[in-house]
């Protein structure tokens, strides 16, 4: 008899499949499982698909590919139905594919044999599942969950603990172990389900070693050991180091991102598992998700490890110790590639004494490239201080250094390898600008010297507690121009003051601008005046990055997050006393609108006062007096306020001197007359007023007693 007529006696048909040609050949039998007249027939793929349920189509595509990659047969169950989708029948096909290699690529034929079942059993080898749908049902959820943890893992750790507590489907492994591959060596790189020094024999392992693991790496494929019979026969070298683990069952399945094999990855049974099609196809897929979990993973950790190379590489060390004098320092980076940017801070030691210099500095940009400027300027600027310059000589030099730079650059042509055409536009010779703020230290007066080159300006927080942006002369950023003038500014540090440096990351990260970016800052730092420098350090970064931020989003949605570096100095309290408020301002002629800066500094020195009506008092009369040296004289005038005294007895002194000889006299002015009520104004709202000569002009004040206060 013929095969074809025996298989017919047992209701079983022949079919062939050339997935190249896209026909699939049946016999009479397997046409008649098919629904179709019992006859031999030769059909188109798009035919035969019309005859299985679609859902069962897509189970045979993830099988036949399995098998193929694996060299084994291909089991699956598909459900037949009519041109009306009712379902016929259920049948069990077998086949074995058969690779063939053509013009074109790799491709394959499946032969093999249709069988009717009676009764659909589950596809699950341990028969819990009574119902195929309910074991797939089951695969695709697991998988999606599966997937959805593995690919949220950021580091190889979490991505050892995800798959540890995978639970699959009908079957669930009770050892783990993830095998890397580093040369001609097999590691371990973590395990599950194992004793502690179970790895031992593992950790470094020849890949030509006679085990499973190594064999999976060596070809790439899937092995398969369903008992331990089998595994101590095909590997009797390692047998008996695995026969003490216990388990019946093996699956090492290689781990491969992009046809590189990587490892393998082993999954052990306690209870005998013969490792269906279904199965062996939910362990590769796993594979599969676990490898490139573990390729980003790989990624990410490298890419953390350069970044920290080159943040202790360009950041200093908080030395030397300042006497008298507290630093604190943080760099915090942005979210996004790598963790370097341009922003920067130093603390240098000056020549010829305890004097130190304190520099913080953002380089345009968030790239490699930024940080690579800012380590070229920072050492830069180290060599300028050591030499003994002053602080505008200093930032002077640096932007000279910066701006010659790109012209040299920009003339000796390409400065990137994949740069070849001299006029093409390149981001290596596009000029980059960088702000900075140089501050030198006399530790012993507390002076600070400060020049800023296109920086935030400083801010200083009271010992009572009070927050406030000092002023402070500044010129272009660093790089914009060759020879550039910065001016210093001369700040005195109390004792038990906190002067804050900041790049604008710390101000503007949240869609925040420089005016409700400090509204959001200066709460954190007058709410935390008993904290440590460093616990005060981590509350401001904590207030942009940590939990609260997210409620304080600015008004600018847009805005990107940036680099954070922060400087803090404290000078050591006095006992003694509580130092009075002061703040401390010059109007220049030619810049007036410096007046409104006056009238918001006094709002912010007397904040805390207990009458609202005495702060606009004393708003109104410095405007008057400022406007009055601006115009009757031809030099600039300077304003110092102070705040002394404890809290609801305070008395607020403010003066405002110039360089012209020729005193003020108070006159009676018409309703329609311009000047002439600044003298009127202080005799009716001020405590106490005067004017006082001096050497070289004059000086006029006023005081103001809070409620309580004695005059």
């Amino acid at each position: 008899m013929r095969t074809e007529d025996v298989l017919a006696a047992i209701a079983t048909g022949l079919w062939r499949w050339d997935n190249a040609a896209g026909i699939v050949t049946l016999d009479a039998e397997a046409a008649r499982l098919l629904g179709l007249p019992a006859e031999p027939t030769v059909l188109s793929e798009a035919a035969t698909r019309a005859r299985l349920h679609p859902v069962d189509w897509n189970e045979i595509y993830a099988v036949v590919r399995l098998a193929v990659a694996e060299g084994t047969l291909a089991e699956t169950q598909v459900r037949v139905v009519d041109e009306e989708g009712r379902v016929l029948r259920t049948i069990r096909s077998r086949s074995k594919p058969l690779v063939t290699h053509r013009e074109y690529g790799e491709d394959y034929e499946l032969i093999g044999t249709l069988q009717e079942i009676v009764e659909p059993q589950a596809g699950a080898l341990t028969g819990r599942s009574p119902v195929a749908g309910d074991w797939r049902r089951s695969r695709e959820a697991f998988l999606l969950d599966a997937g959805r943890a593995l690919a949220e893992a950021r580091s190889t750790a979490e991505v050892l603990r995800v798959a540890a507590s995978l639970s699959m489907p009908g079957f669930s492994p009770d050892g783990l172990a993830v095998f890397g591959v580093d040369g001609d060596r097999l590691t371990i790189i973590g395990h599950h389900g194992n004793p502690d020094n179970a790895e031992g024999p593992f950790t470094d392992m020849s890949v030509n070693t006679d085990y499973p693991a190594a064999e999976v790496v060596r070809t790439g494929r899937a092995i398969y050991i369903p008992t331990a019979r089998e595994f101590h026969d095909r590997y009797p070298a390692t047998w008996s180091i695995v026969k003490g683990f216990g388990r019946q069952s093996w699956a090492y399945v290689p781990l491969i991102v992009a046809g590189r094999t990587m490892g393998a990855w082993m999954a052990a049974f306690k209870n005998p598992v013969t490792f269906t099609p279904d199965e062996r196809s939910v362990l590769t897929t796993v594979a599969r998700m676990l490898a490139q979990a573990l390729a980003r993973a790989e990624v990410a950790e490298s890419e953390r490890e350069l970044s920290l190379g080159l943040q202790r590489s360009m950041m200093p060390t908080l030395g030397p110790e300042i006497p008298g004098m507290t630093v604190a320092a943080r760099y915090v980076p942005t979210g996004g590639g790598l963790q370097v940017g341009g922003d920067w801070y130093d603390i240098i030691p000056l020549p010829g004494g305890t004097r130190v210099a304190l520099v913080i500095g953002d380089v345009q940009g968030h790239d490699v490239r930024a940080a690579g400027l800012m380590g070229q300027l920072r050492i830069a600027l180290r060599a300028y201080a050591a030499e003994g310059h002053r602080p505008d000589a200093v930032l002077s030099r640096a932007s000279r250094f910066l701006h010659g730079m790109y012209e040299f650059s920009t003339a000796q042509g390409p400065t990137h390898p994949d740069q070849s055409d001299p006029g093409e536009d390149s981001d290596y010779t596009v000029p980059r600008f960088a702000t900075c703020l140089y501050m030198e230290v006399d530790p012993d007066s507390g002076t600070l010297d400060i020049a800023r080159a296109g920086h935030p300006d400083p801010v200083i927080r009271a010992a009572d507690g009070t927050a406030l942006i000092r002023q402070t002369a500044g010129g272009l950023p660093l790089g914009i121009e060759a020879d550039s003038d910065y001016p210093t500014t001369r700040v005195h540090l109390e004792p038990g003051d906190t002067l804050m440096l900041c790049t604008d990351g710390l101000i503007e990260t949240g869609g925040h601008d420089m005016l409700s970016g400090w509204t959001r800052l200066r709460p954190v730092l007058e709410d935390n005046t008993g904290l440590s420098l460093e616990k005060l350090a981590d509350a401001l970064v904590a207030a942009v990055h940590g939990p609260s931020s997210h409620y304080t989003t600015g008004p600018l949605a847009d805005r990107r997050e940036d680099d954070i570096a922060l400087l803090l100095l404290s000078r050591d309290s006095s006992p003694v006393r509580r130092p009075p408020r002061r703040t401390v301002l010059t109007i220049a002629q030619a810049e007036p609108e410096q007046v409104a800066d006056a009238r918001r500094q006094l709002k912010d020195l007397l904040h805390d006062w207990a009458d609202e009506e005495q702060v606009d008092s004393a708003v109104l009369m410095i405007s008057e007096m400022t406007t009055n040296v601006l115009v009757h004289t031809d030099g600039d005038a300077v304003l110092i306020a102070e705040a002394a005294g404890e809290r609801g007895k305070r008395r607020l002194r403010v003066e405002v001197a110039d360089a012209s000889d020729e005193l003020p006299h108070k006159r009676r002015p018409g309703e329609l007359a311009s000047s002439g009520r600044g003298l009127v104004l202080m005799e009716m709202l001020a405590d106490a007023w005067g004017v006082d000569p001096r050497g070289e002009g004059k000086s006029i004040w006023f005081e103001i007693y809070e409620k309580g206060a004695a005059g």
